[in-house]
Protein backbone atom coordinates (compact mmCIF):
# COMPACT_ATOMS: atom_id res chain seq x y z
CA UNK A 1 0.00 0.00 0.00
CA UNK A 2 1.38 3.37 -1.04
CA UNK A 3 2.27 5.85 1.67
CA UNK A 4 -0.04 8.85 1.77
CA UNK A 5 1.61 11.91 3.35
CA UNK A 6 -0.34 13.78 6.04
CA UNK A 7 -2.55 16.47 4.57
CA UNK A 8 -2.58 14.95 1.09
CA UNK A 9 -5.64 16.01 -0.88
CA UNK A 10 -6.62 18.81 1.49
CA UNK A 11 -5.14 21.39 -0.88
CA UNK A 12 -7.74 20.63 -3.56
CA UNK A 13 -10.55 22.62 -1.98
CA UNK A 14 -10.37 26.02 -0.35
CA UNK A 15 -13.16 25.23 2.12
CA UNK A 16 -11.60 22.10 3.66
CA UNK A 17 -9.34 22.29 6.69
CA UNK A 18 -6.44 19.84 6.97
CA UNK A 19 -6.08 17.77 10.17
CA UNK A 20 -3.51 20.41 11.26
CA UNK A 21 -6.17 23.12 11.01
CA UNK A 22 -4.65 24.69 7.91
CA UNK A 23 -6.09 25.94 4.63
CA UNK A 24 -3.43 24.94 2.15
CA UNK A 25 -4.69 27.18 -0.64
CA UNK A 26 -4.18 30.20 1.64
CA UNK A 27 -0.65 29.05 2.37
CA UNK A 28 0.03 28.67 -1.34
CA UNK A 29 -1.17 32.25 -1.85
CA UNK A 30 1.28 33.36 0.85
CA UNK A 31 4.05 31.60 -1.06
CA UNK A 32 3.06 33.45 -4.24
CA UNK A 33 3.70 36.72 -2.38
CA UNK A 34 7.11 35.53 -1.16
CA UNK A 35 8.11 34.96 -4.79
CA UNK A 36 7.13 38.52 -5.72
CA UNK A 37 9.36 41.58 -5.85
CA UNK A 38 9.94 43.57 -2.68
CA UNK A 39 7.75 46.51 -1.65
CA UNK A 40 7.87 48.53 1.56
CA UNK A 41 6.18 51.28 3.50
CA UNK A 42 7.57 53.67 6.13
CA UNK A 43 5.45 55.86 8.40
CA UNK A 44 7.04 58.88 10.10
CA UNK A 45 5.57 61.95 11.77
CA UNK A 46 5.86 63.97 8.56
CA UNK A 47 4.08 61.44 6.32
CA UNK A 48 4.26 58.03 4.67
CA UNK A 49 6.65 56.65 2.05
CA UNK A 50 5.89 53.74 -0.29
CA UNK A 51 8.62 52.13 -2.37
CA UNK A 52 8.74 49.05 -4.58
CA UNK A 53 11.25 47.14 -6.65
CA UNK A 54 10.43 47.30 -10.33
CA UNK A 55 11.86 44.90 -12.90
CA UNK A 56 11.40 45.42 -16.63
CA UNK A 57 12.05 41.99 -18.17
CA UNK A 58 12.41 43.16 -21.77
CA UNK A 59 13.67 46.26 -23.57
CA UNK A 60 10.54 46.07 -25.70
CA UNK A 61 8.22 46.70 -22.74
CA UNK A 62 7.09 50.27 -22.04
CA UNK A 63 8.57 51.04 -18.63
CA UNK A 64 5.60 53.17 -17.57
CA UNK A 65 3.25 50.19 -17.95
CA UNK A 66 4.97 48.33 -15.08
CA UNK A 67 3.21 49.55 -11.96
CA UNK A 68 3.63 48.39 -8.36
CA UNK A 69 2.37 51.49 -6.51
CA UNK A 70 -1.17 52.72 -7.09
CA UNK A 71 -3.18 55.77 -6.12
CA UNK A 72 -6.46 54.79 -4.47
CA UNK A 73 -7.82 58.19 -3.42
CA UNK A 74 -6.45 61.70 -3.04
CA UNK A 75 -4.99 60.79 0.36
CA UNK A 76 -4.38 57.04 0.00
CA UNK A 77 -1.93 54.91 -1.98
CA UNK A 78 -1.03 51.24 -2.02
CA UNK A 79 2.03 49.12 -2.86
CA UNK A 80 1.60 45.52 -3.97
CA UNK A 81 3.67 42.35 -4.10
CA UNK A 82 2.81 38.91 -5.43
CA UNK A 83 0.44 38.39 -8.33
CA UNK A 84 0.02 41.96 -9.59
CA UNK A 85 -3.00 40.93 -11.67
CA UNK A 86 -4.74 39.99 -8.42
CA UNK A 87 -3.54 43.21 -6.81
CA UNK A 88 -5.04 45.36 -9.60
CA UNK A 89 -8.46 43.80 -8.98
CA UNK A 90 -8.16 44.66 -5.29
CA UNK A 91 -7.00 48.20 -6.09
CA UNK A 92 -10.01 48.73 -8.37
CA UNK A 93 -12.25 47.48 -5.56
CA UNK A 94 -10.51 49.84 -3.10
CA UNK A 95 -11.08 52.80 -5.43
CA UNK A 96 -14.77 51.97 -5.69
CA UNK A 97 -15.05 51.68 -1.88
CA UNK A 98 -13.36 55.08 -1.51
CA UNK A 99 -15.80 56.74 -3.91
CA UNK A 100 -18.82 55.03 -2.34
CA UNK A 101 -17.79 56.49 1.01
CA UNK A 102 -17.58 59.99 -0.49
CA UNK A 103 -21.03 59.67 -2.06
CA UNK A 104 -22.65 58.10 1.00
CA UNK A 105 -21.08 60.19 3.78
CA UNK A 106 -19.73 63.22 1.86
CA UNK A 107 -16.24 62.66 3.29
CA UNK A 108 -13.03 60.82 2.46
CA UNK A 109 -12.74 57.25 3.69
CA UNK A 110 -10.27 56.63 6.53
CA UNK A 111 -7.19 54.56 5.76
CA UNK A 112 -8.11 52.01 8.43
CA UNK A 113 -11.67 51.57 7.12
CA UNK A 114 -10.42 51.01 3.59
CA UNK A 115 -7.78 48.51 4.73
CA UNK A 116 -10.40 46.55 6.67
CA UNK A 117 -12.77 46.45 3.70
CA UNK A 118 -10.01 45.07 1.49
CA UNK A 119 -9.20 42.56 4.24
CA UNK A 120 -12.87 41.52 4.33
CA UNK A 121 -12.85 40.95 0.57
CA UNK A 122 -9.72 38.82 0.81
CA UNK A 123 -11.19 36.79 3.65
CA UNK A 124 -14.35 36.04 1.63
CA UNK A 125 -12.17 34.40 -0.99
CA UNK A 126 -10.87 31.93 1.60
CA UNK A 127 -14.25 30.42 2.46
CA UNK A 128 -16.11 29.86 -0.82
CA UNK A 129 -15.78 26.98 -3.24
CA UNK A 130 -14.99 27.73 -6.87
CA UNK A 131 -12.63 30.60 -6.08
CA UNK A 132 -9.06 30.93 -4.83
CA UNK A 133 -7.43 33.39 -2.43
CA UNK A 134 -5.85 36.55 -3.81
CA UNK A 135 -2.13 35.92 -4.24
CA UNK A 136 -1.13 39.44 -3.27
CA UNK A 137 -0.26 41.49 -0.22
CA UNK A 138 -1.02 45.19 -0.11
CA UNK A 139 0.57 47.96 1.90
CA UNK A 140 -2.12 50.61 2.22
CA UNK A 141 -0.83 54.03 3.28
CA UNK A 142 -2.43 57.41 3.73
CA UNK A 143 -3.07 60.42 5.95
CA UNK A 144 -6.17 60.91 8.12
CA UNK A 145 -6.55 64.39 9.64
CA UNK A 146 -2.78 64.98 9.18
CA UNK A 147 -2.02 61.67 10.92
CA UNK A 148 -0.04 59.19 8.78
CA UNK A 149 -1.28 55.59 8.70
CA UNK A 150 0.15 52.37 7.27
CA UNK A 151 -1.63 49.00 7.05
CA UNK A 152 -0.86 45.61 5.56
CA UNK A 153 -3.42 43.12 4.24
CA UNK A 154 -2.34 39.54 3.53
CA UNK A 155 -4.01 36.80 1.42
CA UNK A 156 -5.86 35.37 4.44
CA UNK A 157 -7.58 38.71 5.11
CA UNK A 158 -5.54 39.69 8.17
CA UNK A 159 -5.18 43.47 8.54
CA UNK A 160 -2.50 45.01 10.76
CA UNK A 161 -1.14 48.51 11.33
CA UNK A 162 2.61 49.11 11.07
CA UNK A 163 5.19 51.80 11.60
CA UNK A 164 7.17 50.30 8.72
CA UNK A 165 6.75 47.05 6.87
CA UNK A 166 8.12 45.10 3.90
CA UNK A 167 6.46 42.49 1.69
CA UNK A 168 7.69 40.23 -1.09
CA UNK A 169 10.82 38.18 -1.62
CA UNK A 170 13.23 40.44 0.25
CA UNK A 171 10.89 41.21 3.15
CA UNK A 172 13.00 39.57 5.87
CA UNK A 173 16.20 41.36 4.84
CA UNK A 174 14.42 44.73 4.73
CA UNK A 175 12.64 44.10 8.05
CA UNK A 176 15.94 43.32 9.77
CA UNK A 177 17.35 46.56 8.34
CA UNK A 178 14.35 48.55 9.59
CA UNK A 179 14.63 47.12 13.10
CA UNK A 180 18.16 48.56 13.34
CA UNK A 181 17.65 51.89 11.55
CA UNK A 182 14.00 53.00 11.78
CA UNK A 183 12.97 56.00 13.88
CA UNK A 184 9.52 57.56 13.56
CA UNK A 185 11.07 60.99 14.25
CA UNK A 186 12.87 60.88 10.89
CA UNK A 187 12.02 63.63 8.41
CA UNK A 188 10.09 62.65 5.29
CA UNK A 189 13.23 63.11 3.17
CA UNK A 190 15.24 60.86 5.53
CA UNK A 191 12.45 58.27 5.31
CA UNK A 192 12.75 58.33 1.50
CA UNK A 193 16.51 57.75 1.79
CA UNK A 194 15.92 54.96 4.33
CA UNK A 195 13.46 53.29 1.94
CA UNK A 196 15.96 53.46 -0.92
CA UNK A 197 18.77 52.16 1.24
CA UNK A 198 16.58 49.21 2.29
CA UNK A 199 15.58 48.42 -1.30
CA UNK A 200 19.20 48.58 -2.40
CA UNK A 201 19.90 45.59 -0.15
CA UNK A 202 17.58 43.32 -2.17
CA UNK A 203 17.62 44.69 -5.73
CA UNK A 204 19.74 42.54 -8.04
CA UNK A 205 22.26 44.24 -10.30
CA UNK A 206 22.74 47.98 -10.60
CA UNK A 207 20.49 50.09 -8.39
CA UNK A 208 19.00 52.89 -10.51
CA UNK A 209 15.81 54.93 -10.74
CA UNK A 210 14.64 52.58 -13.48
CA UNK A 211 14.13 49.66 -11.09
CA UNK A 212 12.50 51.62 -8.27
CA UNK A 213 9.02 53.07 -7.89
CA UNK A 214 8.20 55.51 -5.08
CA UNK A 215 5.35 57.61 -3.72
CA UNK A 216 4.93 59.86 -0.69
CA UNK A 217 1.94 61.21 1.20
CA UNK A 218 3.06 64.22 3.30
CA UNK A 219 1.11 64.83 6.50
CA UNK A 220 0.90 68.57 5.74
CA UNK A 221 -0.90 68.21 2.42
CA UNK A 222 -2.46 64.76 2.87
CA UNK A 223 -2.13 64.21 -0.88
CA UNK A 224 -0.66 61.24 -2.71
CA UNK A 225 2.40 62.17 -4.78
CA UNK A 226 4.28 59.77 -7.05
CA UNK A 227 7.96 60.57 -7.48
CA UNK A 228 9.34 60.93 -11.00
CA UNK A 229 12.44 59.07 -12.20
CA UNK A 230 14.38 62.34 -12.01
CA UNK A 231 13.41 62.86 -8.35
CA UNK A 232 14.29 59.26 -7.46
CA UNK A 233 17.65 59.63 -9.23
CA UNK A 234 18.48 62.67 -7.06
CA UNK A 235 17.75 60.73 -3.87
CA UNK A 236 19.78 57.73 -5.05
CA UNK A 237 22.68 60.09 -5.71
CA UNK A 238 22.42 61.34 -2.11
CA UNK A 239 22.81 57.76 -0.85
CA UNK A 240 26.30 57.51 -2.26
CA UNK A 241 28.02 54.24 -3.19
CA UNK A 242 26.83 50.96 -1.74
CA UNK A 243 28.91 49.87 1.28
CA UNK A 244 31.24 46.97 0.53
CA UNK A 245 30.64 43.83 2.59
CA UNK A 246 33.66 42.31 4.28
CA UNK A 247 34.95 39.06 2.86
CA UNK A 248 35.22 35.89 4.93
CA UNK A 249 39.06 36.14 4.87
CA UNK A 250 38.96 39.56 6.51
Amino acid sequence: MAFVPPGAGYDRAITVFSPDGKLFQVQYAQEAVKRGLTALGIKVNEGVVLAAEKRVRSKLVEETSIEKIFQVDEHIGAAASGLIADARVLIDHARIEAQINRLRYDEAISVESLAKRIGDTKQLYTQHGGVRPFGARLLIAGVDNKKPRLFETDPSGVVAAYKCQAIGGGAQTVTDFFEKNYDEKLSLEDAILLALEALRLVVEGEFTEENVEMAVIPAKTGRFEKLSNEEIAKYIKKLGPKPQTKSAKE
